[in-house]
């Protein structure tokens, strides 16, 4: 599993931010608590966590993110929580509960308690409305530059599958497209072998995309993921070397899945798609 790490710097403290899934970040939660206590922050954890209001708070969330969660147990621990005699860490709440939202994670190095940012905000709001204001700016300054650099890397594999697409056609025009074909004629061999490298990366043909997407613009390149881009300029090239070999369609299909799948499993680690089963991949 590739992990990814973040620092934020919040009024001069370090917050860490780590990722599995490249979709869900979770905040250090000993991180935002050592602005309150540097030197026992699991006390001011335990101490949200004693609040009736968290407790609901978090419950709620687990309700609507997460399908393990356990009710049942949950409003036993929430009818306890507010007494003088409640105790509840996190290690607990995950264990009865079947939590998914707050992580402890083991380590003398990005060790401690993390939640789910959503939680971690609400965290923070308790701890200082002014540390959260802040904890909220750098968060956002991160994931603006986060965008913009998704959609740079985004832009730059377009460009390159637009100069692959060159290569493509003209193997296209020199070696399948009989002398006689008229334009329109030429046009059908044209889109077909596009069609042959969208059902390799997404499954479906250009028009089966339209139909399943009315309400978008553009075309289902538009719409592509940095991995699906990257895929599919590497297989454009390829194509246009198996078209110069003489394989037949039904034969290069075959060989651009392998291809696909080789450079899917390379990726995959990135969680930036998935390619479509071989058995969506035999062409009419």
């Amino acid at each position: 599993m590739v992990i990814k790490k973040d620092i934020l710097n919040v009024k001069g403290l370090e917050v860490s931010i780590y990722t599995e899934d490249f979709q869900n970040e979770y905040i250090s939660l000993t991180d935002i608590a050592k602005y309150r206590n540097a030197d026992d922050p699991r006390f001011i954890i335990q101490n949200w966590m004693r609040n009736r209001d968290t407790i609901e708070f978090l419950g709620l969330w687990e309700m609507l993110h997460n399908v393990d969660f356990n009710r049942v147990q949950f409003e036993a621990v929430k009818m306890e929580a507010g007494t003088n005699r409640f105790v509840m860490t996190p290690t607990k709440w995950i264990e009865e509960t079947f939590a998914k939202g707050i992580i402890s994670k083991a380590g003398r190095y990005g060790g401690g308690t993390y939640a789910h940012s959503d939680i971690a905000m609400e965290f923070a709001s308790w701890i200082s409305a002014e540390f959260k204001l802040y904890l909220m700016k750098d968060y956002q300054r991160l994931k603006f530059d986060e965008n913009s650099r998704l959609s740079l890397s985004w832009n730059l594999h377009r460009e390159i599958s637009k100069l692959n697409y060159k290569v493509h056609t003209d193997a296209i025009q020199k070696l399948l497209l009989p002398p006689e074909l008229t334009k329109e004629q030429a046009s059908y061999v044209y889109a077909d072998e596009a069609d042959l490298l969208n059902v390799v990366v997404w499954g479906q043909t250009a028009k089966q995309w339209r139909e399943n997407n009315p309400n978008k613009k553009g075309n289902i390149r538009d719409y592509a993921s940095l991995q699906q881009l990257l895929v599919l300029a590497n297989i454009e090239s390829y194509n246009a070397i198996l078209i110069s070999q003489g394989l037949s369609q039904s034969q290069r299909i075959h060989e651009l899945r392998k291809v696909a799948v080789m450079q899917l499993r390379a990726l995959e680690p990135m969680n930036m798609g998935a390619l479509p089963d071989v058995k969506q991949l035999t062409p009419s």
